[in-house]
């Protein structure tokens, strides 16, 4: 397996630090890992986990997505550890192979409950993919780092939709992206049979500090992770995150 590096919060943007502090005594403890990662389909998540030595088993929907999966797992020289399934994330017993498999020891569902027909299909689809003792990453778009992006953007009412939880565009023809609380994210994943761990704040700050003061990274890096665990700061962050095991 190769060395992992001290933290792999160190190696990717600041805006995902706080995941990947809350991944890091998963992934960087030495032992190969069997990952399933749901939605991950251009591989941001599944080449830098390949990298670290674990076998990864990306499930989207998207083929142009699974097709740049392979280019950057190719590109990185860990093709051989990151196999692409085409498929859904409320069918993942129809996708998946299950003839001698034991179940994954990690799954990673990053910003795809917004999307699914229905999230608590989707997380109990997951969860019965992990064996016992495994763990799921879980990262959602936070409401209410939403209302108040809409709002110091200049669109109260827009703002005001989000957080009364209505559609801040009704007339589209795309149904709206959720977004959730952090009561409603340990919601569901208690209803899908999952013991949760503490939830983080994802950006914080980080896309602002990055987008208009030219900040150092590793300054913004740090302050991400000194807010993603501490309120009021986690709470109006972008995303929220937590780690659930299967019992």
């Amino acid at each position: 397996m190769p060395t992992a590096p001290a933290s792999s919060a160190e190696q990717l943007p600041a805006r995902t630090a706080a995941v990947w502090a809350a991944l890091d005594p998963v992934v960087a403890a030495g032992t190969p890992l069997r990952v399933l990662d749901v939605g991950g389909g251009s591989g941001m998540f599944a080449v830098p986990l390949a990298r670290l030595g674990h076998d990864v088993t990306v499930v989207d929907p998207s083929a142009d997505a699974l097709a740049t999966l392979r280019r950057r797992a190719d590109t990185a020289g860990v093709g051989d550890r990151v196999r692409g399934l085409q498929g859904d994330g409320d069918l993942l017993h129809e996708v998946l192979p299950s003839a001698g498999t034991e179940g994954y020891d990690l799954a990673l569902c990053h910003y795809v409950l917004e999307v699914v027909d229905d999230p608590a299909v989707t997380l109990r689809e997951i969860a019965g993919a992990l064996r016992p003792g495994g763990q799921v990453s879980l990262a959602t778009a936070n409401r209410a780092g939403a209302v108040l992006g809409r709002a110091v953007a200049g669109h109260p009412v827009e703002a005001l939709a989000l957080l009364e939880d209505r559609d801040p565009s009704p007339g589209r023809s795309r149904p709206a992206r959720r977004r959730f609380s952090p009561e409603e994210l340990l919601a569901l994943v208690e209803e899908a049979g999952l013991e949760p761990g503490p939830w983080r704040g994802v950006s914080v700050v980080a896309d602002l500090l990055e987008a208009t003061s030219g900040a150092a990274s590793q300054a913004v890096r740090a302050l991400e992770l000194a807010l993603a665990e501490a309120s009021p700061y986690r709470d109006i962050a972008t995303g929220l995150h937590l780690l659930a095991a299967r019992p």
